[in-house]
């Protein structure tokens, strides 16, 4: 894989995440204004963007372990580090509205 492919596919990594970073705060808001099964929708939006982003990196994995020199750069670290924290967003903003349910 080139650079020019790896930043491509780390783009992918972080538009990915990016998005369902959006849709889960999205849930949290619909959440706080009682909106439990539009936050529903919206997890189960970001949880499928989340799938694809798991899906380039695998692929970005299975090259590696084929024996494919991967060139692992700042923008790789950077995708890696988004998708990462938003996984954990997803788990937080999960027992966030677990909470408000509980609340209300």
């Amino acid at each position: 894989m080139d650079k020019h492919e790896m930043e491509m596919v780390t783009l992918e990594i972080v538009a990915y995440s990016g998005d369902a970073r959006t849709k889960y705060m999205e849930a949290l808001n619909a959440a706080n204004n009682k909106e439990y099964d539009k936050a529903k929708e919206l997890i189960l939006e970001g949880n499928k963007l989340i799938a694809e982003a798991h899906k380039v990196q695998t692929k970005m994995l299975q090259m590696e372990a084929s024996g494919e020199k991967i060139e692992v750069g700042f923008l790789a670290v950077h995708a890696q580090d988004h998708l990462m924290t938003v996984v954990l967003l997803r788990d937080i903003i999960n027992n966030f509205i677990e909470l408000y349910k509980k609340c209300n």
